[in-house]
């Protein structure tokens, strides 16, 4: 746990401003962006406090995949059953702000703006999926 990482507080509860959305796995939480590149727009946060996506090693990729099903859950829970018109993905470092892993989920991925598209483009150099 680090007391100043905004993403640790948000995963204790120790952020009022921020509504936890139902998720089945207890070692991760989710919520919605505060600035949604999409009508939906959520994040998929370890409770435990990692580094950014450069920290992963092949050891994590369960937890990328719980990720992933959680986002799709959320997805499906907020009435959004396309799972073929969903992004989702990391940013690289330096072009995240902040140092805690991440997970975007966002769709419908056809209606990404202009910017959206360019700020979350798939395989990019700051954007991986």
């Amino acid at each position: 746990y680090d007391g100043k990482c905004v993403f640790c507080r948000i995963a204790r509860r120790e952020e009022p401003g921020t509504a936890l959305l139902p998720c089945d796995d207890e070692d991760l939480v989710c919520f919605r962006d505060i600035k949604p590149g999409a009508p939906h727009h959520y994040l998929v946060v370890p409770v435990k406090h990692m580094g950014n996506c450069k920290t992963l090693k092949s050891e994590h990729i369960p937890l990328v995949r719980r990720m992933m099903e959680v986002g799709k859950a959320v997805l499906q829970k907020n009435n959004f059953n396309d799972l073929n018109d969903v992004r989702m993905g990391f940013h690289w470092p330096p072009f995240c702000s902040i140092a805690h892993l991440h997970l975007h989920v966002l769709a419908p991925a056809s209606q990404l703006g202009f910017l959206s598209r360019i700020y979350y483009r798939i395989n990019s150099y700051w954007f991986i999926t």
